[in-house]
């Protein structure tokens, strides 16, 4: 019996899982960074997003049957690590002017963690022929971004100047 080797569509299932995983944890610590901000921007960014990430794990279940496989997630270290940040941020400097940087900086590493695997499924979507999967795929790459964009906007404009 042999085993087949593993192949590009391999590679999109098993980040598919692990995206899974994340969008999943995001949608549980989001509550607890929109509740730690004390600015109205940043809570109302935290919300928005929340919102769209749902459905971003709705989409990525239409995907999973898209591609004929089962919706499942695969521990994602990454997303881990960088919501465990996110927490010590929130201790550390918990009733602080600092508090809001730090949770917009860690944010903006998850942002740019999405920003980075939505963009290589996508491009690996493409590449298969999984037109559907792709156009899903950029749906959510473009909130990404744009979620990214707001939240240097309220940095830049609000957060990091009053915690100056």
């Amino acid at each position: 019996m042999s085993i087949e080797p593993k192949n590009l569509s391999d590679l999109l299932y098993e980040t598919l899982k692990d995206i899974y995983f994340a969008e999943n944890q995001i949608l549980t610590a989001l509550p607890k960074m929109a509740e730690a901000a004390r600015s109205p921007d940043l809570k109302q960014a935290f919300q928005t997003h929340w919102e769209q990430t749902e459905g971003q794990v709705n989409r990525l279940e239409q995907i999973f049957e898209l591609i004929g496989q089962p919706a499942k997630q695969k521990t994602c270290s990454a997303i881990l690590g960088l919501i465990e940040e996110g927490k010590e941020v929130m201790e550390e400097f918990k009733g602080t002017t600092a508090l809001d940087p730090g949770l917009l900086a860690g944010a903006q590493a998850i942002e740019h963690y999405e920003i980075s695997r939505y963009g290589t499924m996508l491009s690996w979507a493409r590449t298969l022929g999984h037109d559907e999967v792709a156009e899903l795929l950029g749906q959510t790459l473009d909130e990404e971004e744009s979620t990214d964009e707001l939240l240097s906007e309220i940095a830049e404009t609000a957060v990091n100047a009053a915690a100056a």
